[in-house]
């Protein structure tokens, strides 16, 4: 299976893939941290490439509630809207099965209610990060170790990244339910 993800320079979803044997392509402006097929540039480049299927994370920096007091400029400047343009191509792009991630903020006013909100500790993390996924041709992920012990995530730190860098890195147990629930459909 060919996959795109997009807006991931970590590689960790695009390493899930491939280590399953699938020819899996990460997309991001910045430079990939681990060495695998990853574009550099800007996804809407390469949506309309020959994929089976798509996993975004979009920047999170104009939804979250994390930055809700910078809302209001961010609307006033244009930025919001050049961001939901964004996603919106990323909803409508021509390959059939996706998969869009953002954490709780205005997303859901924007595109709805994720399909299914996940955390960290559903899949062997002992952490907490409330998700969504909003869900095209896939089913919801099935949980697969979930963890009793739950902290927040956020006190979690990745030397040489910064703080929006770290913030945006996928959970591995995440991306390997990811490959291994999605990856074998046919």
């Amino acid at each position: 299976m060919k996959v795109l993800i997009a807006c991931e320079f970590s590689g960790t979803v695009r390493d899930a893939f491939a280590a399953q044997g699938h020819d899996a392509v990460s997309c991001d402006f910045k430079k990939s941290l681990t060495p695998g097929q990853h574009y550099q540039g800007d996804v809407r480049d390469i949506l309309s490439d020959r994929f089976d299927l798509l996993i975004a994370f979009p920047p999170c920096t104009d939804f979250s509630y994390a930055g809700a007091q910078y809302f209001s400029e961010k609307i006033k400047s244009g930025q919001m809207a050049k961001s939901i343009l964004f996603v919106q191509s990323l909803f409508d792009c021509s390959i059939s099965r996706k998969c869009i991630e953002n954490p709780r903020g205005l997303m859901w006013k924007f595109f709805g209610r994720p399909s299914q909100i996940i955390q960290p500790y559903h899949f062997g993390h002992p952490y907490r990060k409330y998700t969504g996924l909003w869900l095209r041709n896939l089913r919801p992920l099935m949980h697969t170790s979930i963890m009793a012990e739950r902290q927040s995530w956020v006190n979690l730190y990745t030397p040489g990244l910064s703080r929006s860098d770290h913030r945006s890195l996928t959970f591995k147990g995440i991306a390997s339910a990811m490959a291994a629930q999605w990856g074998n459909i046919t």
